[in-house]
């Protein structure tokens, strides 16, 4: 990639950022729907409401748990070093997932619902940084890391506070999971990895917006599948099986030696 390419696309990548976020702006405040807290399967077991879309959330803590072994026994031959920090903040915050979604299912609700978003938003915005550390260079990963996180856990606190002032507004939450996708992709089709293998990032991608379907159709699935497991629970299992697939990536990619 020529050196005036790697501008464009670097250009590209802010303009759609910027674009995003001040059109955003233009949008009204999007309040927490109530609904939101209503699910398909509310069925309680062994005095556990909502038994199974708690129990579906320990997949996070494997994947999280098994991410970070890989990391911190150092046999992330697939990873780069200078990511190491990132690395393992990122399965961290996958690992308590599982516990802050746990809660937010065994009750929902705005205030539990706060737990379930805080790891998540942190897990989004390492993860750009991680992608923006892979394919476009260490050093911007470095500096990003924490101004991400940052914003991501600032995005979850304003939302909950406007809720909690009668003005609730989900709409820098929604740009920290939906532009960071977007971003992700973008980085992804435009800037060439240092490592071999990148169909293992589109797996993980391809893996959440299955997910996400699933938790849209949470009703319909739970019907189609006769009351046995609903959209959401499935939901769950296949967004932690997209973070496995991260984890094997970190062992089986090989670094290629691009110059970014």
């Amino acid at each position: 990639m020529t050196p005036r390419t790697r501008i464009v696309r670097l250009v590209t990548l802010i303009l759609v950022a910027v674009v995003a976020i001040v059109a955003i702006l233009f949008v009204p405040a999007i309040p927490q729907p109530q609904d939101y807290h209503r699910f398909a399967d509310a069925r309680e077991f062994f005095g556990v409401p909502n038994f199974w879309n708690v129990l579906s959330n320990l997949p996070f803590l494997f994947a999280g748990l098994a991410g970070i072994a890989i990391v911190v026994r150092n046999r992330f031959a697939g990873g780069l070093a200078e990511l190491r920090t990132h690395y393992v903040l990122f399965f961290a915050s996958v690992a308590l997932v599982c516990f802050g979604s746990g809660y937010y299912h065994w009750t929902p609700n705005n205030a539990t619902l706060v737990w379930d978003r805080l790891p998540m938003a942190v897990a989004f915005m390492t993860l750009l940084a991680i992608v923006v550390g892979e394919h476009i260079g260490e050093r911007p990963a470095k500096i990003a890391l924490w101004p991400l996180v940052l914003i991501g856990v600032a995005s979850v606190w304003y939302w909950h506070y406007t809720e909690e002032i009668a003005r609730g507004d989900l709409r820098a939450y929604g740009l920290v999971q939906f532009l960071t996708l977007v971003l992700i992709a973008l980085v992804l089709v435009l800037f060439p990895s240092r490592l071999s293998g990148s169909g293992y990032l589109w797996c993980m991608f391809v893996g959440y917006v299955i997910a996400k379907l699933f938790e849209e159709f949470d009703g319909q699935v739970y019907d189609v599948l006769g009351h046995v497991i609903s959209g959401h629970s499935l939901k769950h299992m296949i967004a932690a099986l997209s973070l496995w697939i991260f984890a094997l990536a970190l062992k089986r990619r090989r670094l290629r030696g691009i110059q970014t």
